[in-house]
Formats: structure tokens, sequence, C-alpha cells
């Protein structure tokens, strides 16, 4: 077992502070650098930096940012929510470690869909019914995986089959 523990912080966001929603932080107590490429391969990175090495994750419109002695969740309802994801990847972490002699440890992030490919799918209305003020801003949600197809009300169902499976070719939790 390479992660045995971590202290947490919870934190609001100070950009807002009237938000609803909190930053979950794992400081953890041994350093996790190793396993970071594991990790990455295991888990198809969405975003993988070599100096200082991390890897960050999209999972359920989360970002899951993991880093050599911490871990850290944004978004999040509650300090529950935190601790249940938090625990899911120290199994992970610890899985990775215990099986790093069958994986082939991944030193780059995975391929993202563009938001231009994404722009042209959408029926470029404008008309706001997915939240968004623009068919660019709900593209660019797209990509960065919080929104999917089904969040665009005027998209024919034929639109949706296309743009889900542009979007199949990536890794989105």
């Amino acid at each position: 077992m390479l992660l045995k523990g971590y202290r947490k912080e919870i934190v609001r966001p100070e950009c807002r502070p009237e938000a609803e929603s909190v930053h979950y932080i794992a400081h953890l107590n041994q350093d996790i650098t190793e396993v970071i490429p594991y990790l990455n391969s295991v888990l198809g990175g969405f975003q993988y930096l070599k100096d200082p090495p991390s890897v960050s994750f999209k999972v359920h419109g989360k970002l899951i940012a993991v880093h050599p002695r911490m871990i850290c969740v944004n978004a999040l309802r509650d300090e529950a929510e935190g601790e249940k994801i938090i625990q899911w990847m120290k199994q992970e972490i610890n899985d990775a470690w215990e099986r790093r002699g069958e994986i082939e440890p991944k030193f780059e992030g995975a391929p993202k869909p563009k938001v231009i490919d994404i722009l042209k799918l959408l029926p470029k209305t404008n008309c706001g019914e997915c939240g968004q003020p623009t068919c660019m801003v709900f593209a660019v949600q797209v990509a960065e995986g919080g929104k999917g197809p089904e969040d665009c009300p005027p998209l024919s169902e034929e639109g949706k089959a296309k743009l889900s499976d542009y979007l199949g070719q990536f890794h989105f939790d």
C-alpha cells in the first residue's frame, strides 16, 4: 500500500463566496510521485504534466487533480461527496501501485475533443435553451466534459447521435 493516509481541508471558492459548492483538498502523508504515470494510464488522465508531475481527471463533472502530496477535487455539494471521491482515488492509487508491473505508464494526457468540431455539430442557434448564452460556450463545456449531447434541446436525434459518436473517441466518465 502506497497511500496510507491524508489530512483533509475543505475550502469555499474565494472568487465566489456566495457559491454553494466546496473544494476538497487531501494533503497526503506519503509522496505518490512514482504512481502518477500508472494512474494516468489506468484512469485515462485528462491532463498530464511532467514537471512537477500531476494528472487531472474529469469524473462526473468534477475535476480531480492528483499531485505528489495532494489530491484536489472541485465543485462538490458537500464534504461527504469529497470524502467519497478521495476514498475512491486512494483505492485507485493503491491498486495502480500494486499492479504497476502489469501497467504501461503513460506520460501524456488523453486526446481532447476540439471545441470547433463540437460547434460544427451543434445547431448554432444561440437559443440559450441549454442555459448558456451561446453555442460556443456550450461547445466549450462539452469539450471539458461538463455537458453532453442530451443537454442541447434543439439538437435533433441524428445530431445527438453524431455528437455522441464524435465524443465517444475521447475518454469521458
